[in-house]
């Protein structure tokens, strides 16, 4: 197998290229000695996440005329999450379907033939198994149909596009910290950053139910890894990004309280919504095999690192 971090002296385009997850691949290529253009329309990202040598493009995806001429595509743009949907659903679509479509359809057009594209993992539903790749789904959000429309776009690509490589990537409860890309999301960010941040200032956080919910947390520059791989090895089809290894809520409070040396108790309320998704588990046992590409980074370990800057303070 080769490296995970192969790609060097490339040059890549990275929709969203601004946001939490965007910004932190693309650092991390212009780091590695690529050529990155970020593309960002300001919405969901910030400029000021991206490193000096990252070339800022202020641009939407639904837009002509993309810097689209280079090896490789990261497209990460979308409005991604339920609510988001639900607030304006015909955006949504627009934004996650036809701007996926305009992405690689210009991506096509100018000679590259190599397409890695954020998709989601929400609709698994709720599962304590590990989810693999080939079972059957249900759109039980927009936002989960708006992913898997883009899902089928990239099957098409894939079946009958000359070269082409398209391969979705269902990610799993990514994080970092407000010390990394992940403070300008607020509302959106991960649910251990914005309880690390409200603990570390005395705040309980709130947890919907009773707080056994669990989720596959996984660090982003994991998340980074396995795009690189993706993206060197010219897979194709989707993938998950996860660990295998889902923590509880209750758990995460804990772990947060015992790193930050405080003892804050988090508060309880029911859960405001249908369709919520109690549990998730990723099957990794694709990516793996494909790539080599496993997470480096346990749970604790990212707790540790979501909560140091706020014991350095």
């Amino acid at each position: 197998m080769r490296n995970v971090w192969h790609m060097q002296d490339a040059q890549v385009l990275v929709t969203g290229g601004a946001g939490f997850i965007g910004s932190n691949l693309a650092n991390q290529l212009a780091d590695a000695g690529n050529d990155v253009i970020a593309l960002d329309n300001g919405y969901l990202g910030i400029a000021d996440n991206l490193a000096d040598d990252v070339e800022y493009v202020d641009g939407d995806v639904l837009d002509d005329d993309l810097p689209t001429d280079v090896d490789v595509v990261f497209h990460l743009a979308a409005l991604s999450s339920r609510q988001m949907l639900e607030e304006n659903p015909r955006e949504g679509a627009r934004v996650n379907i036809e701007g996926f479509v305009n992405v690689v359809e210009q991506a096509y057009a100018d000679g590259c033939d190599t397409v890695v594209y954020a998709s989601t993992s929400s609709a698994y539903g709720s599962r304590t198994e590990p989810s693999p790749e080939d079972m059957e789904l249900e759109a039980a959000t927009g936002y989960d149909a708006s992913m898997l429309g883009r899902e089928r776009y990239g099957e098409y690509y894939n079946n009958f596009y000359d070269e082409m490589t398209c391969a979705g990537m269902r990610f799993f409860s990514v994080y970092q910290g407000y010390g990394g890309n992940e403070a300008h999301k607020g509302e959106y960010a991960n649910t251990v950053s914005q309880f690390a941040d409200q603990i570390a200032n005395g705040e309980s956080p709130v947890l919907w139910g009773d707080g056994s919910q669990t989720r596959d947390f996984t660090h982003v520059d994991d998340i980074v890894r396995g795009l690189i791989a993706t993206a060197d090895h010219e897979l194709t089809g989707v993938y998950n990004l996860g660990t295998g290894d889902p923590h509880s809520f209750n758990e995460m409070v804990d772990m947060i309280n015992a790193v930050l040396g405080t003892d804050v108790e988090p508060e309880y309320e029911p859960v405001p919504i249908e369709n919520y998704v109690h549990d998730t588990c990723a099957d990794i046992s694709k990516i793996r095999e494909a790539t080599g590409w496993e997470p480096a980074i346990d749970f604790e370990t990212g707790v540790e690192r979501v909560c140091r800057p706020y014991l350095d303070e």
